[in-house]
């Protein structure tokens, strides 16, 4: 009878909450961004992000009474490297969480190694639309937007500012984000105005220093409209010459990535430049839902770093603000015991929370609905570089592809209506 009531109570111990995992004493999230080579511009500011908000995080108590400890892994250090990596953080240092990545290259090498290891997943800042049109994945999830509403939202700001343009050139980056994101464009293009005529498509090398061959073709071309969705030290290179060659003057430029470029291009960057944010990310937003926490992050950032937060940055908070959030509804679900991994991927499913500016949500297939801003340069007093006038946020719902459907194919079939829709508001720069 003891054997029977010791095997009896052993089996009851194992049926409760011995299943949840006893609170750790530090949860470790595992971080990947650039701290090494072009796209450090980007890395650098998510890192900074990340340290403030772990420490604001600490301050007042952790996360369900567990402090936070990151650690970085150089996405700069090459793919082979960041994978061996991931798997080591996640497995040998028992991330809780990670957030990866920047690249849309490392997010699809990342994103089947995290479900592999049943790890617990944010890609914080990677845009490529593919991910979860093509496959759906239970660990991995997305806290901002793609590609597809960003290019969207872009076309449809330029559609609306300048109707009347005719022809248009691409000056993109020649790897998969560079074309993929022309792609969205042009084809979302073809159905809202299928009379602008494509003059030039020029894909220069990544990280090419001189676009002399470039600019040259496009002054004896003259289209109505340069795009270039090239981001970085390229976007800020090109410019940069495209300025002292006087084409700035000559096109209207749009360049949805370039809100994180204004600070470094200074006075380079000229009025009328259509110039996105991927997502509704600005310092100066109009309508934050929350614009005194907004505003104190921003100061606090600009203090600590020397520079205002650009994309990055918000990307960043989003990613943290779901984590916070993923952690506290698995542990109510669980009863208030520690969840484990499965029980916190379970809790992201379907997540409402609030970065920096505005709420987003994730939707069934874990992809973030995240409303788009963008604005035209305008220079003024208060700032040294060229800041956003003549706003337009765009809902998260009206340009983002539907759930189960492809970009591709779901761009085709838009409405020549979309650019004045009653859902996109309009907002003036406040200094």
């Amino acid at each position: 009878m003891r054997n029977l009531f010791a095997a009896t109570a052993a089996l009851a111990l194992l049926a409760t909450p011995a299943l949840a995992q006893q609170k750790p004493k530090e949860i470790v999230l595992g971080i990947t961004t650039y701290l090494s080579g072009p796209a450090s511009v980007f890395g650098v500011p998510g890192r900074d992000a990340a340290d403030l908000l772990i420490e604001e995080i600490n301050a007042k108590g952790g996360i369900q009474g567990v402090p936070v400890r990151a650690v970085y892994i150089d996405e700069g250090a090459g793919t082979e490297n960041l994978l061996a990596e991931y798997r080591r953080v996640s497995q040998s240092e028992n991330a809780a969480f990670t957030l990866a990545a920047i690249s849309s290259g490392n997010c699809n090498a990342l994103v089947p190694v995290a479900e592999d290891l049943k790890q617990p997943n944010i890609m914080w800042d990677c845009g490529t639309q593919q991910i979860f049109e093509e496959k759906r994945y239970k660990y991995s999830f997305r806290t901002q937007a793609n590609a597809t509403p960003e290019m969207l939202a872009a076309l449809l700001y330029l559609v609306q500012a300048k109707p009347d343009f005719k022809t248009i050139a691409v000056v993109n980056q020649d790897y998969a984000w560079g074309r993929d994101s022309w792609n969205i464009f042009s084809t979302a293009l073809k159905a809202l105005k299928p009379d602008v005529r494509v003059v030039a498509e020029m894909f220069p090398k990544f990280g090419a220093p001189d676009y002399s061959t470039e600019i040259t073709r496009l002054s004896a071309l003259r289209p109505d409209v340069i795009l270039s969705t090239s981001w970085g030290g390229d976007l800020d290179t090109f410019v940069r010459q495209a300025a002292a060659r006087g084409l700035l003057k000559q096109s209207t430029f749009v360049l949805p990535l370039a809100e994180s470029s204004l600070q470094r291009l200074g006075d380079t960057l000229p009025e009328g430049v259509i110039v996105g944010a991927r997502g509704d990310h600005w310092f100066l937003h109009p309508a934050a839902e929350d614009p005194a926490r907004h505003k104190a992050f921003v100061e606090k950032y600009k203090a600590k770093t020397g520079s205002y937060p650009i994309y990055p940055v918000y990307h960043m908070a989003q990613a943290m603000a779901a984590m916070q959030a993923g952690f506290e509804k698995a542990v109510k679900a669980a009863g208030g015991n520690w969840p484990t991994k499965d029980q916190l991927a379970e809790a992201m499913k379907g997540l409402e929370f609030r970065g920096l500016t505005r709420t987003v949500r994730l939707r069934e297939d874990n992809q973030g609905l995240e409303d788009q801003l963008i604005g035209t340069t305008v220079r003024v007093k208060e700032y040294p570089f060229a800041v956003l006038d003549n706003m337009k946020l765009y809902p998260a719902d009206l340009v983002t592809t539907p759930v189960g459907q492809k970009s591709e194919e779901w761009v085709k079939t838009l409405d020549k209506g979309m650019p004045t829709s009653p859902k996109i508001q309009t907002f003036a720069f406040k200094p």
